[in-house]
């Protein structure tokens, strides 16, 4: 769908805005406080952390396989061009600029790409899924050793796993790792992308491995 042209972040940036606003909106407070009860319900029936941030990541990942088809759908009515992705810059700028728009009327900044241009990192200064969340501070050595250690969780973990799910859908398996929580009293919220294969022939030539 759409032409060749290279993603210009002021084309995606419209597009984002344009998208967002034929999109049904939901009470932004009644948005964070469902996914914390799916965030709770998890802490109660999973007593490792690390099962805890999967659970998120898996879910988030069935939420993404889902939203290409309604991305691309969108855009058709709305008559908006999405040009063809030629390589991680333009994809970073897609995901960045358009797809958390459409999909939570925020947008991520794109930087620290790898020499290779493999890996980069999405910064959001804006997390409408965490409005009323503190993480509580670390256990101390022996202290309590039932339950996990909710300081650690991964709150919005949920992200990485659309993130996946959507370049799964369009053949592209990626590893993606939230790196820096504003909710551990971090500056931003990092969330790191790195290609590790692309899983067709058929991506833009600068996708493939030299």
């Amino acid at each position: 769908r759409g032409d060749t042209a290279t993603m210009s972040k002021t084309n995606a940036t419209a597009s984002g805005h344009a998208l967002w606003a034929k999109m049904p909106k939901a009470n932004a407070e009644l948005f964070a406080l469902t996914y914390g009860s799916l965030v709770t319900e998890l802490v109660r029936d999973h007593d490792d952390i690390d099962e805890i941030n999967s659970q998120l990541d898996r879910i988030g990942h069935s939420i993404g396989v889902r939203c290409v088809d309604e991305f691309l759908s969108k855009a058709e009515i709305a008559n908006i061009t999405i040009p063809t992705c030629q390589n991680m810059r333009d994809t970073a700028e897609v995901i960045a600029r358009i797809g958390f728009r459409m999909f939570l009327g925020v947008s991520a900044e794109v930087a620290n790409f790898s020499p290779d241009g493999r890996a980069f990192s999405l910064f959001l200064y804006d997390n409408p899924l965490a409005i009323f969340v503190e993480l509580p501070p670390p256990k101390e050595d022996g202290e309590g050793s039932g339950g996990a250690d909710l300081s650690k969780i991964k709150y919005s973990n949920i992200y990485c796993g659309v993130i996946r799910g959507a370049l799964e859908q369009v053949n592209m398996r990626v590893e993606c790792q939230f790196v820096r929580d504003a909710l551990r009293g971090e500056e931003v919220n990092e969330i790191r992308v790195e290609l590790k294969e692309v899983l067709v022939d058929g991506a833009g030539d600068d996708y493939k491995e030299e």
